[in-house]
């Protein structure tokens, strides 16, 4: 009893936020971010096995302008965290962030002062890929999880600037999940005692 059953055949019904949204899930262009280990499951993505070019996605920028997808491959640390936020502000709205691997979700095994407990305390983060490292094929499933979920569905004009404005406010003053404890060096809540070995 809609407006649809008065509409004659090979008319279709859309909003423009849908159609943007169409023509934005088929043409990411994703930025080159290997910092570490992760950055050979992420290369070996755009590669033969793999092959990202069957969905448009070949072709890595190294140029963060011509970039709307960053993949945070490997470990951020402390010196590199300026230069990550650098090319993020340099990329133009709208621009996604998948963390690729524990080192960038939550620092991995590298608990300490040089790493960056989460890429999502410098930049915000769309998408997270667990595994050290994780196979091409998470990649290939976060990309299409995230072009369904977020990119799709992403508003556009002043709602998207707001919604991106609060979303990376919540996400830059989240509380580290991992701190450490000051007193001892170690993750808070550690035991601390000596293992004796035989």
């Amino acid at each position: 009893m809609g407006l649809e059953e008065h509409i004659p055949a090979g008319i279709l019904l859309t909003t423009v936020e849908q159609v943007a949204g169409w023509t934005r899930r088929t043409s990411f262009w994703p930025l080159t971010m290997g910092l570490a280990c992760c950055a050979i499951e992420m290369i070996s993505y755009g590669g033969p096995r793999a092959d990202a070019g069957r969905w448009g996605q070949e072709v890595f920028r190294a140029s963060p302008r011509q970039a709307d997808l960053m993949v945070v491959s490997g470990r951020v640390s402390q010196k590199m965290a300026p230069l990550v936020r650098r090319l993020y502000d340099q990329m133009p709205n709208p621009k996604w962030v998948i963390a690729m691997g524990a080192c960038s979700s939550s620092g991995g095994i590298f608990n300490n002062y040089a790493i960056v407990q989460g890429v999502d305390h410098v930049v915000p983060v769309d998408m997270y890929i667990p595994g050290c490292p994780p196979r091409p094929d998470q990649l290939i499933d976060a990309v299409f999880k995230l072009k369904e979920n977020e990119v799709f569905h992403a508003p556009i004009g002043a709602d998207d600037i707001a919604a991106r404005a609060a979303k990376e406010q919540a996400q830059l003053t989240a509380p580290a999940l991992r701190e450490l404890d000051p007193a001892t060096g170690l993750p808070a809540g550690a035991i601390t005692g000596r293992v004796s070995h035989v």
